[in-house]
C-alpha cells in the first residue's frame, strides 16, 4: 500500500473546514449530525483524504450513538490501532493506514460476530453507493 503524505496547506485545500478538523486534528463530529449515521444505503465507505476503501454497509449496524458504527472493516490491513488516553478516558484510536486520517475509536461492545464497535466520524468518509 502506497503511503499518502501531503502537506497541511495541501490537506486544508482538499477537504472542508469539518473534515480536516476531524481527520488532521483529532477533532469529533457532534452525535446525529453527521451525514452518514442514520444512512441505510449499501455500498461502501471510504476514506475522504485518500479513497482507501475501510468499511462495507453489510456490516454497520444503529449503535445508538449517534455514529456510524460498524463490526468490522473492510480489510484488517486499511486501518491502524493506537492507544488514546485523551480526555481522561483510555481509548483505542483508529487511522486509516495508508494517509494517517483520525477516523474515530473502536470499543468491544459490539455485536456479534466480533463483538466489536468501530464508531466514525462521518466527516471522515465518503460513501460509495453499490451499483447493483
Amino acid at each position: 500500500m502506497d503511503k499518502v503524505v501531503k502537506t497541511d496547506d495541501e490537506w486544508r485545500q482538499q477537504l472542508s473546514q469539518e473534515s480536516y478538523e476531524v481527520t488532521r486534528q483529532c477533532s469529533t463530529e457532534p452525535p446525529f449530525t453527521g451525514k452518514y449515521w442514520d444512512l441505510h444505503d449499501k455500498g461502501t465507505y471510504r476514506c475522504v483524504c485518500c479513497g482507501e476503501p475501510l468499511f462495507d454497509s453489510e456490516t454497520k449496524f444503529d449503535s445508538g450513538t449517534g455514529w456510524p458504527s460498524f463490526w468490522q472493516p473492510v480489510s484488517e490491513q486499511s486501518i491502524e490501532e493506537s492507544r488514546d488516553t485523551s480526555y481522561g478516558m483510555i481509548r483505542t484510536e483508529i487511522t486509516c493506514k495508508r494517509c494517517g486520517a483520525h477516523l474515530g475509536h473502536v470499543f468491544e461492545d459490539g455485536p456479534p460476530p466480533t463483538g466489536l464497535r468501530y464508531c466514525l466520524n462521518s466527516a471522515s468518509l465518503e460513501f460509495e453507493p453499490r451499483q447493483d
